[in-house]
């Protein structure tokens, strides 16, 4: 297995209010060419159309894990010549596992199982499909198939620089943690998060704990809830479920910290950062990949060093400065190498 260092991609705008559409029971489709979007470069338009897959487990303007994904896939259609077929709200793994199939018999170059719940799925597919690529993360196995890229997230890095500001910020010094299911970038989150924290503040108290779900937004509600009533005046969390919780952080008036992608408007009060994903970077290379006949057996790891994740603060709820500069330390001393977040 190789894994690539990712050059530093040109991150996405994140501050765009987003507005969450209803939550739907079935999976939503939608295609996207690349030979159609304005100002494509002379260079793409004479490569092939690259046929492209996205199946994802929520919507995919959720501002957290499918959100970013989708913002990466499409913000390269038009420059690297793609056609994309978005597939949404496959929570279910037998409806993604059905969509996963379609897509490579009907001849997709690309199939992107965005979810680390997908893994035994594309296991299966992937030798019954030798010639379309398959990539999946957040995890950083290929499972020894020539035709599966895998992609990971370092969250642990952004999780320990929220968790450093945010026992700074908290006046109880009590926080509360929520994951869904403990694997992936989701369980890095966490341990990060606690470990900034405890760095910050040793004596601080901090809550951590998974739902066992990642779509249940009743059960990050109940979580965070129970945490406020603890005496936490600072949340966070990961999923697609965290709406919930980020409820909860909005009526209660207390601080949130978020991952994935930027949440502040859901909360413009309340979110005080978020760390934000870019796949941009990955993309390209799984794509250049492709395009030169590698139809997988490598891995990707996002990081803050190279850009493929970064804290955006949120203008309409300022994190003090000294926080704020603590927090910017931080980065600094991770992408240098002096503080090494841990990852269990």
């Amino acid at each position: 297995m190789k894994h690539h260092p990712l050059p530093r991609p040109v991150m996405l705008a994140a501050g765009a209010a987003v507005v969450l559409a209803a939550a739907a029971c079935s999976s939503s489709s939608t295609s996207t060419s690349g030979s159609a979007a304005s100002s494509s470069s002379a260079s793409s338009s004479s490569v092939a159309t690259l046929k492209v897959a996205l199946i994802e487990p929520s919507l995919r303007n959720d501002l957290a894990f499918s959100q970013s994904m989708y913002a990466a896939v499409q913000s390269l259609a038009g420059p690297m010549n793609l056609k994309v077929s978005v597939s949404d709200n496959l929570f279910n793994l037998t409806d993604a596992g059905n969509a996963m199939r379609q897509y490579a018999a009907e001849g997709y170059n690309l199939v992107i199982a965005h979810g680390s719940q997908y893994g035994s799925i594309v296991q299966e597919l992937a030798p019954q499909f030798p010639k379309t690529s398959f990539a999946w993360g957040t995890a950083g196995v290929t499972y020894g198939l020539k035709n599966v890229f895998a992609y990971q997230a370092n969250s642990q890095e952004g999780g320990y620089v929220e968790g450093y500001m945010a026992a700074l910020m908290s006046k109880s010094k009590v926080l509360g943690v929520i994951g869904p299911i403990d694997v992936g970038d989701a369980h890095l989150y966490v341990v990060g998060f606690k470990a900034g924290a405890l760095a910050a503040d040793p004596k601080a108290t901090v809550h951590t704990s998974f739902t066992g779900s990642f779509s249940d937004d009743t059960l990050m509600e109940t979580a965070a809830k129970a945490y406020v009533s603890e005496h936490a005046d600072v949340l966070t969390g990961s999923s697609q479920s965290v709406v919930g919780a980020i409820g909860v952080a909005k009526q209660a008036n207390v601080a949130w910290f978020g991952t994935q992608w930027n949440q502040a408007s859901l909360a413009p009060s309340q979110v005080a950062a978020c760390q934000v994903y870019d796949w941009t970077g990955v993309l390209k290379q799984i794509i250049t990949a492709i395009r030169g006949g590698v139809l997988g057996g490598a891995t990707y790891t996002i990081t803050l060093g190279n850009g493929g994740e970064k804290i955006v603060f949120n203008p309409s709820d300022p994190v003090p400065a000294s926080v704020k500069a603590a927090g910017t330390k931080v980065i600094s001393e991770i992408i240098g190498g002096s503080v090494t977040p841990p990852t269990n």
